[in-house]
């Protein structure tokens, strides 16, 4: 079984920054794809970003391309989200996932962490 924590959400105005970060816990978590689904208030989860195991490979959203970084850390259980030019639309419960194989997407992951709320004012 793996355990994914999230941590570094919060409230931020509009431009502005912030990080998100996430630990894996468990056999073999830290070769799995890793990445970030989000979900706004009255909307369905949408995908965010993900990374393949080895770092090399990333995936995003058209909504975040140019804005959003995704990475592993150096320890390679644990996957970073860097969030720049946030915009009010941005505003979700963020939710760290993990892929036994390649890439997670919203139909194939096999964990997902308890999420942490990103709020972003105008």
């Amino acid at each position: 079984q793996v355990q994914l924590t999230e941590s570094g959400g919060g409230l931020v105005q509009a431009g502005g920054s912030l990080r998100l970060s996430c630990a894996a816990s468990g056999r073999s978590s830290s070769t799995y794809g890793m990445g970030w689904f989000r979900q706004a208030p009255g909307k369905e989860r949408e995908f965010v970003a993900a990374i393949d195991w080895s770092g090399g490979t990333t995936n995003y959203a058209d909504s975040v391309k140019g804005r959003f970084t995704i990475s592993r850390g150096n320890a390679k259980n644990t996957v970073n989200l860097q969030m720049n030019s946030l915009k009010p639309d941005d505003t979700a419960d963020y939710y760290c996932v993990a892929s036994k194989v390649a890439l997670p997407t919203l139909d194939r992951h096999d964990y997902l962490g308890q999420g942490t709320q990103v709020t972003v004012s105008s």
